[in-house]
């Protein structure tokens, strides 16, 4: 087994945990223009900055008598004065104070429904279809007819994003029969291992399975980042998808490539195949903070759901060893985890009845407080801030919150 397989179930989800927490990292993005001065400002932005907020009791049941001067909210140490409050228990909106600002709709949002919907939720469904099993396509699809029947209610607002051939491409909207007609169209086209091997490889491995890998995380970031629009609304993401590993199959395409091309190096170990494969580590944990860093700016959890269920091992046809198949399926898995645990949400793997777990989320989506300020942050450059959430004289009670959030960086002012 390759070091990158070693080490990546062990240290992903730290290395995520402290990058999300650091500068952010620069994105495949095209670049900005420097200014002709050395001394450069750094712009951003915060608008209506608003957290999810599950208050529950010592037997677990949430707490749905809580005032707006019960709670404290700081950032970084600094009280802030809450400007949006609402409760939502049982799915339904009540208590609600509203900036003085309205909500943006037209693009993201559909028009409003009448004054008698009381809903508060709003369901993100991404299809990851280039990195789902294309023989596991029925099983995909009532997965999406469970997801439709158990989870999204009526009044709930939901859309639904693929990233590859099933092309879905539907704007929030109440309207149910949408949700059926993208069940239709969803269709898995992952590469399966041996694709993987007879690809051609570069020196970032596969430039195919890397290409996929970022249209996949890039249309996330996009969809995060105009979800970030819409306030006092519980958000959450339905990822599905088998999840990502930057160099699979390490020994088996060595041993591909050295027959290809008898003047390789067989060695796993070889340092030019160990540069690569901190490099790949690297890249995929850049990648994954950046899609966490987007969802916590929008305030959504993301709740990654595996199709595969419990893998008992790669099909027969496959020219892949048990030893690199466990190591490729720990590694996928542990991305999915990671997406969900930095985000709030719940990672569904390892399941072949996901009822439980859907039931579990449509209860974490349903009751909670949503809580809302402009902050007064004292360093306005401080890209990413601490959130804490507190209960005034309320022992006995747990919190739960998001705990920080980065702000985006403003393109630079063109120099004059």
């Amino acid at each position: 087994m390759g070091i990158y397989t070693k080490r990546m179930s062990v240290y992903l989800s730290c290395a995520v945990t402290v990058l999300v927490a650091a500068q952010p990292i620069a994105q495949n993005r095209p670049a900005q223009s420097s200014p002709a001065k050395s001394e450069q400002v750094i712009k951003s932005r915060v608008d209506l900055v608003t957290s999810d907020v599950i208050v529950r009791d010592a037997k677990g049941r949430f707490v749905a008598d809580l005032k707006k001067d019960e709670f404290d909210v700081y950032e970084d140490g600094v009280r802030q004065e809450l400007v949006t409050f609402s409760m939502t228990h049982g799915g339904r909106l009540f208590d609600k104070m509203t900036a003085s600002e309205p909500i943006k709709e037209g693009l993201v949002v559909p028009a409003s429904r009448p004054a008698s919907d009381m809903s508060g939720r709003v369901f993100l469904i991404f299809v990851d279809d280039l990195h789902l099993d294309a023989r596991a396509t029925p099983h995909l699809r009532n997965l999406m007819k469970k997801i439709s029947k158990d989870l999204i209610h009526e009044g709930d607002m939901f859309g639904v994003v693929s990233t590859g051939k099933s092309s879905i491409a539907i704007n929030l909207t109440y309207d149910r029969r949408r949700l059926d007609e993208a069940i239709g169209k969803a269709t898995g086209e992952a590469m399966r291992p041996s694709e993987i091997l007879a690809a051609p490889q570069g020196q970032q491995g596969s430039a195919e399975l890397r290409h996929r890998a970022h249209v996949a995380f890039a249309t996330a970031y996009d969809i995060l980042e105009k979800m970030s629009e819409l306030h006092d609304r519980r958000k959450a993401v339905i990822y599905l998808s088998n999840g990502y590993d930057f160099n699979p199959f390490a020994d088996a395409r060595a041993k591909q490539e050295s027959e290809r091309n008898p003047q390789q190096s067989e060695n796993p170990q070889d340092p030019a195949r160990k540069g690569g494969n901190e490099f790949a580590f690297a890249d995929l944990i850049s990648e994954l903070s950046e899609v966490t860093r987007a969802a916590n700016r929008a305030n959504a959890s993301i709740f990654t759901v595996d199709p595969r269920g419990l893998s008992a091992g790669p099909d027969l046809d496959e020219p892949v060893n048990m030893v690199e198949w466990n190591a490729h399926i720990r590694t996928t898995q542990d991305t999915l985890r990671v997406l969900a645990e930095q985000t709030g949400g719940i990672p569904v793997i390892n399941q072949n009845d996901v009822g439980p777990a859907l039931k579990r989320i449509d209860s974490e989506t349903s009751d909670y407080y949503m809580l809302g300020y402009s902050s007064t942050n004292p360093d306005p450059l401080k890209r990413t801030r601490k959130i804490e959430v507190k209960l005034v004289n309320k022992p006995n009670i747990s919190v739960w919150s998001r705990t920080s959030y980065s702000l985006r960086q403003l393109p630079k002012a063109e120099p004059k």
